[in-house]
């Protein structure tokens, strides 16, 4: 009976545990951004950033990496792109699951389509991580950051 009791208390944990970092990982450190937030975009000649017009911006953000910033948004007009830094790789990172506007494979598979560009929104938002932009002909837009590649110089 004594191992029955030692068996169901370990078990009891695992679950508790677990349940507890799934929590921690989806929940617990993502902050919805204000719908006034600020988004810029880095000119292709190395200009200063400009801020853009955005609407209906819905965004998340965590203190606790600078990979977990999404938002999904559409611009006010799609000129102030134009001359915009491309990215080589695009690579969106998958948002939480409560997250729905963001959808980041469907949003690969469209950069790979070529249905959407992606632009370089800021350099170095963090160490190693730039803000990416993509965009699609409707004015659609999603953001993330990614990892630059600057830290294995």
């Amino acid at each position: 009976m004594n191992g029955k009791v030692i068996g169901i208390g370990l078990v009891a944990a695992a679950v508790i545990a677990g349940a507890g970092m799934y929590y921690l990982q989806v929940y617990a450190f993502y902050d919805r951004l204000p719908a006034d937030t600020v988004l810029h975009v880095a000119p292709a000649d190395g200009g200063v950033p400009r801020v853009l017009a955005v609407q209906d911006f819905e965004g998340v953000d965590a203190t606790s990496s600078p990979l977990r910033f999404r938002a999904c948004f559409r611009l006010a007009d799609a000129a102030q792109i134009a001359d915009a830094e491309p990215v080589a790789n695009p690579l969106p990172l998958i948002a939480p699951g409560w997250f729905s506007c963001f959808d980041a494979a469907a949003l690969g598979a469209a950069l790979e389509r070529g249905e959407a560009r992606a632009f370089v929104a800021e350099h170095e938002i963090a160490r190693g991580v730039d803000r990416v932009i993509a965009v699609f002909p409707d004015g659609r837009a999603y953001a993330w950051h990614q990892l630059n590649g600057t830290l294995e110089e």
